[in-house]
């Protein structure tokens, strides 16, 4: 039996927690990893599933969003049901307005659904870094004849006040959602886990359709899936935890256990680029099988000059882009996006910098995350003095200086996409 499947990405959060990276750009589009943007994540699990019929629902600071969409994830045919299509708030709303809720932007788009008329839709976060075969979920979905199923990814019981966590039978059958609660109840058979949502949701859609009518009707209700919508269906509805756990990606070890990350703050969304580091990093960005897709850019290669005492460009535990020059520069444990400069003298140590940097001669990056085009000049020390770098930057509780987003004095004048 074939199943019409129609994706849905969520692309529309303010990203505020992740600021000031988000300063000009929606979260899905701060780009990670060197040359790839959030978005690219979801977007890829579900062509690399087969799944080619994706709207993308966006809101906020949508433009770098909707360029990066445009430049790299355009493609159709013959076929109707082959697109990957932006969608901009419609305000469809009786009183006109901004999305509220993750039901309410699915609601005002309902249209969509309707035209597709698809057996299921999936509906997927636009702002996590992780990689999912999307179509194993779906066939849980089907075998447990299921109204609704809600993502899951089992994560020690200390960290439940982070989530909104899942209460099931051990069959997955959900009883019950506990919003960031530490004594919320641990999984069936496991009592050092609990079931954290994912955010990512397969719903049967004669079953989508009639809780958004009825959710819209509910003049108190906040709009919300995880808030509102599933919390009612808890217990008395066909609703299932998939374990994301059990997920497996073609081309990777069968022990590889899946990868999903939370890049919601500076910090987290510094280790995650952190990982790729790894000589058998957690996130395999060299798996064939299962490629992260990304606009296509045409950049000359990667190159390193000089080879002297204290003039010698070389990268090491690192991962450099395309266009970068190296020319008599350091780079340490750090990921290097498009077209970085790093001068004669200078290093580099456990940065995130984003394209088109401009490292000067001897100056000193360590700790630190630069915005797209940053031009910082020589002798600066930026990660040495965190209460200096305080006064013209932002930096986290945990010590990384963010340069670039906010206007800093050190930020080349112009338009940061």
């Amino acid at each position: 039996m074939h199943i019409r499947v129609l994706g849905i990405v969520l692309a529309g959060g303010k990203g505020t927690r992740l600021y000031p990276l988000t300063a000009e750009r929606a979260k899905p589009a701060v780009p990670f990893g060197g040359k790839y943007r959030i978005i690219d994540f979801v977007l890829s699990n579900f062509i690399n599933s087969g799944i080619y019929s994706v709207y993308v629902l966006t809101q906020f600071r949508s433009q770098s969003l909707l360029q990066h969409l445009a430049e790299g994830w355009q493609f159709g045919g013959l076929l109707k049901t082959q697109f990957i299509i932006p969608v901009p708030a419609q305000m469809r709303s009786p009183g006109e307005t901004w999305y509220q809720g993750t039901a309410d932007a699915i609601y005002q788009n309902i249209n969509l659904v309707e035209q597709s008329d698809p057996d299921v839709v999936a509906i997927f976060g636009g702002d996590h870094i992780y990689r999912m075969n999307v179509t194993s979920m779906i066939e849980f979905h089907m075998q447990k004849m299921a109204e609704v199923s809600v993502a899951a990814i089992p994560v020690p019981k200390k960290h439940a006040v982070e989530f909104g966590v899942i209460e099931t039978t051990e069959d997955g059958h959900i009883l019950a959602f506990h919003e960031k609660n530490p004594e919320a109840p641990t999984m069936p058979g496991d009592s050092g886990r609990v079931y954290a949502s994912m955010g990512n949701y397969v719903f049967s859609t004669r079953t989508l359709l009639k809780l958004l009518h009825e959710d819209a009707a509910e003049e108190n209700s906040f709009h919300d899936f995880g808030r509102d919508i599933l919390p009612k269906l808890a217990g008395v509805s066909d609703i299932y935890a998939y374990d994301f756990q059990t997920n497996r990606i073609p081309g990777e070890p069968p022990e590889q256990e899946p990868y999903w990350r939370d890049v919601g703050t500076i910090d987290a969304y510094y280790e995650a680029n952190m990982d790729l580091r790894s000589v058998s990093p957690a996130l395999n960005l060299y798996n064939r099988d299962w490629p992260v897709r990304t606009t296509s850019y045409p950049d000359p290669p990667a190159k390193f000059t000089f080879d002297e005492e204290k003039r010698r460009g070389q990268a090491i535990d690192s991962i450099v882009s395309g266009g970068c020059i190296l020319s008599g520069g350091m780079v340490k444990n750090s990921i290097l996006g498009r077209g970085v400069k790093v001068h004669s003298g200078a290093v580099v140590d456990d940065c995130v910098i984003l394209d088109n940097c401009d490292i000067g001669r001897r100056s000193k990056i360590r700790r630190a995350v630069l915005d797209k085009n940053t031009r910082i000049p020589a002798d600066a020390e930026i990660g040495y003095d965190l209460a200096r770098d305080r006064i013209h930057h932002h930096v986290t509780e945990s010590g990384i200086v963010v340069i670039g987003g906010n206007r800093t004095p050190v930020e080349i004048t112009g338009l940061v996409v």
